[in-house]
């Protein structure tokens, strides 16, 4: 085993969240209050996530959707309530116990590095982080690189001769670097036409079932959440209104997930995915 390893088993898929073992969660946000000034974003928050599970969190506009990422990856410090990630309180021990090693980011617009090639963008992290020889970040790199569906001569480019999916996935070969436990992905297929978009999805899913990642995802895409969630989380008023799979949520009588959900794109994207469950 490496030092770059961190294996973990992943819940299983049935397992009740209300009845998963304390230490199956991966993250776990309680009572959260999350304010810039008198604005209050988020007044008793409560999510959690399961080993293994891939979850998105949704919500309409100036829910606090992206307050709630950074706030879990310790970009923000609540103004309330406890933010545990591997069992572990973000706000105070983030650095100390290596936590940003064990997690891996994937920024809505890459922020990958402009004046470093996809390669350096790649090893940047295991630069940060490791001891590793020059020659073994090249190698690790460029099998990020490959991991993430990238041709081999991608790790000699800069970012602006990428399209647009290619430095989806150059991000997402960064994100990798340090083979994380737990994966954040900011609307991931944002900017992807959908033919993009569906392969970034599967892509998603085949790196979370052979990796056995934990993945949290913020996205407004309807499809993304019917192809490969298991759990959605959707914030609302302040608070996570409701956990649950998609299927269930089509059910809610909460305004804004009928709205949501219910909706002509939600209906597409609901009928779309059956047809495929059946083709």
């Amino acid at each position: 085993m490496t030092d770059l390893d961190h294996p973990i088993t992943p819940a299983p898929a049935d397992a009740p969240d209300d009845e998963a073992p304390a230490n199956d969660y991966v993250i776990e946000v309680s009572g959260l209050r999350s304010q810039f000034g008198d604005h209050v974003v988020h007044d008793g928050l409560d999510l959690n996530v399961r080993r293994g599970e891939v979850v998105a969190v949704v919500g309409g506009s100036g829910s606090g959707k992206s307050v709630l990422l950074n706030t879990i990856i310790g970009l923000k410090s609540p103004e309330g309530g406890s933010v545990k990630v591997f069992g572990q309180e973000v706000d105070k021990t983030r650095e100390a116990a290596g936590l940003e090693r064990r997690w891996g980011v994937l920024f809505q617009h890459g922020a990958l590095f402009s004046n470093l090639t996809v390669r350096e963008n790649v090893e940047a992290p295991m630069r940060e982080h490791t001891r590793l020889s020059a020659r073994e970040m090249v190698e690790l790199a460029d099998l990020k690189i490959a991991l993430v569906g990238l041709r081999p001569d991608a790790g000699a480019l800069k970012p602006a001769e990428l399209s647009g999916g290619m430095r989806k996935r150059a991000a997402l070969a960064r994100a990798l670097a340090l083979d994380p436990d737990l994966l954040f992905l900011d609307e991931p297929t944002a900017g992807l036409d959908p033919i993009g978009a569906g392969a970034f999805d599967e892509l998603i899913r085949d790196l979370s079932d052979s990796l056995h990642l934990t993945v949290f995802m913020i996205t407004h895409d309807l499809d993304s959440l019917y192809a490969i969630t298991d759990r959605v989380a959707v914030v609302a008023d302040k608070k996570v209104v409701v956990q649950a799979p998609v299927a269930e949520l089509e059910t809610s009588d909460h305004p804004w997930i009928q709205e949501y959900f219910l909706g002509p794109r939600g209906r597409a994207a609901a009928k779309a995915r059956a047809q495929a469950s059946e083709a």
